[in-house]
């Protein structure tokens, strides 16, 4: 079956960054839909950012002008890049895929890897 693996979470000071890694396998990677999304302590899962296929991408709020997703296709493979990154990013960041069109709502996607904690600290 479908099977998405974060990478690259860690702890970084405030104003740092870090690049997270999502690998995919099981999917026809290059036409399908990729999103990023995060959860922290107590709080709803996130909309981050997706991009789809024909690299069209949204932001979250939250994260626009600091984070960056792309993908590449020849590795299956999605990344985000997050830079400026603040306490208030620490969360478990989770990549999502969906065969069908999808944006910025948990429910669009079918397909989820398990996490990758991020940690801020100040």
């Amino acid at each position: 079956q479908v099977q998405l693996a974060e990478s690259g979470g860690g702890l970084v000071q405030a104003g740092g960054s870090l690049r997270l890694s999502c690998a995919a396998s099981g999917l026809t990677f290059s036409r399908s839909y990729l999103a990023w999304f995060r959860q922290a302590p107590g709080k709803e899962r996130e909309f981050v950012a997706a991009i789809t296929w024909v690299g069209f991408i949204t932001y979250g709020d939250s994260v626009k002008g600091r984070f960056t997703i792309s993908r590449e296709n020849a590795k299956n493979r999605v990344y985000l890049q997050m830079n400026s990154l603040k306490p208030e990013d620490t969360a478990v960041y989770y990549c999502a895929a969906s065969r069908t069109q999808a944006k910025d709502i948990t429910s669009d996607y079918d397909y989820w890897g398990q996490g990758t904690q991020v940690t801020v600290s100040s």
